[in-house]
């Protein structure tokens, strides 16, 4: 069994957690130890867990993750107004071959959805995101994917798999679960003119870092269609990193990237967080212990809305344009607005029924002036090609 594999909670972070105060996150997350083994999974909300795998590195460290000092930085923040349960169920380290851990890591994730547990996973490096994608084979006919990262990681065409091309492996794999990929963060100088047009060929989203930045309400309506959230901590700027030498000066600062963070925890189809290519410093642990913070403040929060007409709790506008006319829905609980698209799902052809797709109030200001948001365009052109 792939949970076999998991290495147990080191020694020292369970001593460091025996000097917390009570109510501090280290005395509520129940800990995969030696003497105790695994946690117990039922009612068990967020299962957070390490992967040491990094052979693929675009970028070769010399030193491996350390995942006890994230952990120290996490259980001494004090504990949320939450109703979670959270188990941290150790660690994966490396297999005989890389294949072997994806493999581990695919096994424990497909687990833990099962389970209708939320993984939050601490990698290495971000090619651990390809295995994550797999897990949800039998779990999910179509998935959402939502990078947070300055680069597409699309790689060449006959690259072998790495965190900087991990991308192309999703897009080609057999089966191909991907129904749509988001970028949220790219930076236009590290990412060829080639990346930039397959992006818009496939009809996937992407918005600069420069646009989120100004406006970070805008990654809200992504991040709540994602089902699969991979955040390259190469997104954030080194200054908020500790100046790590394979960061970019520019990048999300730490209050931009916990906001985004809380966003993809209240969606309510986001089924994994992953953070990966973390370095080792201080100010990185720390950074990345508050983004798990937000993520599970999120969770808090979340609530399953379907927009109808005949729901109280929605308005529905019709906007026509000079092309189509536009649905679009908003509830009054949380102030959140959708728009009908048609056939945007395969299943949805059969009953000829249009899907729900999120989008912010912009859009429908913008379809008001005859503008119709790039977003609902990509996504009808998805669903008739």
């Amino acid at each position: 069994m792939a949970f076999d594999f998991l290495v147990p909670v080191r020694d020292k972070v369970l001593a460091f957690s025996e000097f917390l105060p009570p109510q501090a996150l280290g005395n509520s997350i129940h800990k995969h130890t030696k003497k105790k083994g695994l946690p117990v999974f039922a009612n068990a909300t967020v299962a957070i867990f390490g992967v040491l795998e990094s052979r693929n590195a675009f970028e070769k460290k010399p030193e491996k993750l350390d995942l006890d000092s994230i952990r120290i930085q996490l259980y001494r923040l004090m504990s949320g107004n939450w109703n979670s349960t959270i188990i941290d169920i150790g660690d994966v380290e490396e297999g005989a071959t890389v294949e072997d851990t994806y493999f581990v890591v695919k096994e424990i994730v497909a687990g833990l959805l099962e389970e209708k547990i939320i993984p939050i996973i601490l990698g290495a490096t971000q090619d651990i995101t390809f295995p994550t994608y797999r897990a949800f084979d039998k779990i999910k006919d179509m998935i959402n994917l939502v990078a947070i990262d300055s680069r597409f990681d699309f790689g060449e065409d006959d690259e072998l798999i790495s965190s900087h091309s991990y991308m192309s492996r999703i897009i080609t794999d057999k089966p191909n679960n991907l129904y749509n990929f988001s970028n949220i963060g790219y930076q236009s100088y590290f990412n060829a003119q080639e990346e930039i047009d397959l992006m818009e060929r496939l009809f996937f989203d992407a918005y600069r870092l420069g646009d989120i930045a100004s406006n970070i309400q805008l990654a809200e309506p992504v991040l709540r269609n994602a089902h699969l959230v991979s955040l390259d901590a190469r997104s954030i700027r080194a200054s908020e990193m500790g100046l790590s030498s394979g960061f970019s000066p520019n990048g999300f600062n730490g209050r931009e990237i916990c906001a985004i963070a809380r966003y993809a925890g209240i969606s309510d189809n986001v089924s994994l967080f992953g953070i990966y290519e973390i370095d080792n410093s201080n100010l990185s642990f720390q950074l990345v212990a508050q983004i798990i913070w937000y993520f599970i403040e999120g969770l808090s929060y979340r609530i399953k809305e379907v927009p109808s007409s005949k729901s109280d709790d929605f308005t529905k506008f019709t906007v026509p344009t000079d092309s189509d006319e536009l649905v679009f829905y908003k509830s009054h609980v949380t102030e959140r607005w959708w728009v009908e698209v048609p056939s945007i799902l395969p299943e949805h052809t059969k009953t000829n029924s249009p899907a729900l797709l999120p989008c912010a109030e912009q859009d429908y200001l913008d379809a008001c002036n005859q503008n119709i948001p790039e977003r609902w365009f990509k996504a009808y052109k998805k669903g008739f090609n």
